[in-house]
């Protein structure tokens, strides 16, 4: 009897090792995809859950674009996005973050804010409700595409940014889609109304 346990001892090892061996390869993690970037809308949406714990009355002051290396450009949308938020009952404004990755300075995976502050209107920028904002980057940029077409093909490489806000030159808030490295240095952008999706003017 001692004989046979002896033989059977191994093989019972053997066979339980085999069988673990396939649930072992089963639980290996597969590689993270690429971070992909998003629409303005959808990094919104995330900023405004976070902000209403913040302020149940948040409006949007503005809203921006924010280009990475680190994450391949796709139209319409950004690897991240800044968002001023006001709360007009308290006469505070709060700054936003989204973003896909970690990045530099205080650019966080996730949604990210910073201390609030003393609001008061400065510039021609003036918050909106959130219920304004019916018209995506991705839409925007198609309605500007139509009209940029010629501008493109003689700059096919030059970057993108969205900046959205309303001002007392529109009654509703608008995306402002401008071709160049940053929004001081260009010489070309379109103007496209935030609610309705309508082209409104190019800037030169």
């Amino acid at each position: 009897m001692k004989k046979l346990l002896s033989i059977l001892f191994p093989l019972l090892l053997l066979l339980s090792a085999c069988s673990e061996a396939p649930k072992k390869a089963e639980q290996k993690k597969e590689p993270e995809k690429p971070a992909e970037p998003v629409t303005a809308r959808t990094a919104f949406q995330q900023v405004f859950a976070t902000a209403r714990g913040w302020a149940p009355d948040a409006q949007i002051l503005q809203m921006t674009s924010v280009r990475l290396g680190a994450v391949k450009e796709e139209p319409g949308k950004a690897p991240a996005w800044q968002v001023a938020i006001v709360s007009p009952s308290r006469s505070r404004v709060k700054m936003f973050t989204y973003s896909v990755v970690e990045g530099d300075g205080n650019l966080h995976k996730g949604v990210f804010g910073t201390p609030d502050e003393d609001y008061r209107q400065r510039g021609q920028s003036k918050p909106f409700p959130v219920a304004a904002l019916k018209v995506d980057t991705d839409k925007a940029l198609e309605v500007a595409m139509k009209k940029a077409a010629d501008y493109v093909k003689k700059n096919p490489d030059k970057p993108i940014t969205y900046l959205l806000e309303l001002t007392a030159i529109n009654p509703n808030p608008t995306w402002r889609v401008i071709w160049g490295e940053s929004i001081g240095s260009s010489n070309f952008s379109i103007f496209v109304d935030a609610s309705s999706g309508e082209y409104l003017k190019t800037m030169h």
